[in-house]
């Protein structure tokens, strides 16, 4: 019988329905006890993560069952691929489940920002009225800058463009003649780096954590960006420097940011410290893609390939 470990949390009828047979060790707490995954991981054919558990090294080594990994979402930075391909392990992402989760936390953080009223409830329950500090903006008209055009950003730009805004993308991947460039509700407009960077009234980022893309969005980078401009990274930490979009809210330069991924993650007392007081910010804990809908399609997608994995060797 094949035996897959479940290390952070997954939609339990996903489980019982697409691992029926295996036996199956789930505890969403093994990610944060090392010695016990790896106790776990002894015979383990198959393992499931998230984000957080760090498939590589030392943990990838004392798996040497290990035949197939399934990850609950599309990123794969925190698994070393390349060792899994040496050592012919499969690796299957979720890719497609979690799309329309993240595009509405795109647009949504996009609305919020721009209109600014809707964090006034304290205010307005105190009677203190504030209606002309409110006066926000609207999302019609403006231009939303998609950093990397792949699947999610696509349907970021398919909502957006619904709400009336102007899309434009940076993808150096996908060819000037590609199909993705005219989509049914309007052309994207394909630009340079540069140019997203200047001209977006909402750039949003879709590229994974690479050694490219690191630090891409710095201080030098946030400077380029229009005065008053929302920036939104629900994509990996680490490609925006913290610390500097803190200092252009401070500033207001920046009219607003979201941040849902942090370079370090949890994201504890010492480094948030940063975001204390900082205007105009929303902080959410990695939560972009992870809505009730799509943990079930996740979790069924992300099961049903490591079931049909192990089940044809």
């Amino acid at each position: 019988m094949s035996k897959v470990v479940i290390s952070e949390f997954m939609d339990e009828a996903a489980i019982a329905a697409e691992l029926s047979g295996f036996e199956v060790v789930y505890d969403p707490g093994l990610v944060d006890r090392p010695e016990a995954l790896v106790a776990a991981l002894a015979g383990a054919d198959g393992l499931i993560v998230r984000n957080r558990t760090q498939l590589r090294g030392d943990l990838l080594a004392r798996a040497p069952d290990l035949k197939v990994v399934g990850r609950l979402g599309v990123g794969l930075d925190n698994i070393d691929v390349e060792a899994c391909r040496t050592r012919g392990i499969a690796v299957y992402p979720a890719t497609g489940a979690n799309d329309g989760a993240v595009a509405e936390y795109v647009v949504a953080c996009a609305l919020l920002l721009l209109r600014g009223a809707y964090g006034a409830s304290v205010e307005v329950a105190a009677g203190t009225w504030p209606r002309n500090a409110l006066m926000g903006r609207e999302i019609a008209g403006k231009r939303l800058g998609l950093l990397g055009f792949g699947a999610i950003a696509r349907e970021t730009a398919r909502r957006a463009a619904a709400l009336g805004m102007a899309i434009a993308a940076y993808d150096p991947y996908c060819a000037p003649e590609d199909a993705v460039w005219r989509p049914a509700h309007g052309p994207v407009a394909r630009v340079t780096l540069d140019a997203l960077i200047a001209d977006s009234d909402v750039l949003s980022l879709h590229v994974p954590l690479t050694d490219a893309t690191r630090g891409l969005i710095d201080a030098a980078a946030i400077a380029r960006m229009p005065r008053d401009a929302v920036l939104i990274n629900a994509a990996r930490g680490g490609i925006v420097d913290e610390a500097a979009v803190a200092a252009a809210l401070r500033s207001g330069h920046l009219g607003g940011a979201a941040l849902d991924v942090f370079a370090q993650e949890p994201l504890d007392g010492q480094g948030g410290a940063v975001f204390a007081g900082v205007p105009n910010l929303i902080l959410t804990p990695h939560i972009a893609g992870v809505t009730r809908e799509s943990n079930v399609r996740v979790s069924a997608v992300t099961a049903r390939a490591v079931r049909r994995h192990l089940a044809e060797r």
